[in-house]
């Protein structure tokens, strides 16, 4: 399952330990999860640039993954509006974890 991860960056001093503590929380729900995170993209580019990178991503995801306060991102917003136009699953992340768990297989 390739699940992409989502919420705020911009002006966000901590937000690759924040990236980085929902993946630890994914894998450990399901260890075999490919994880996609804007937090690794390196520093230099565009608002735009970043974005398109950024949907390249969620097209490839199974599902977006939400961070607490994702709603206070622009680009979290619009990455929830792109999913919701093309049908992609997103979940709060602490729902995500749960489903997970509860699953046997790994899978939602």
């Amino acid at each position: 399952m390739k699940i992409y991860i989502s919420g705020p960056i911009t002006g966000v001093r901590d937000y690759k330990m924040k990236f980085k503590q929902a993946e630890i929380k994914i894998r450990d729900a399901n260890p075999d999860a490919i994880i996609l995170s804007p937090a690794i993209l390196p520093a230099g580019l565009t608002n735009r640039e970043y974005m398109e990178i950024d949907l390249a991503m969620i097209r490839a995801a199974d599902v977006v993954a939400l961070l607490p306060d994702w709603e206070t991102s622009t680009g979290a917003r619009l990455e929830k509006l792109h999913c919701q136009y093309t049908g992609t699953i997103t979940m709060e992340l602490a729902a995500l974890i749960e489903k997970l768990r509860r699953a046997d297989d790994g899978t939602l």
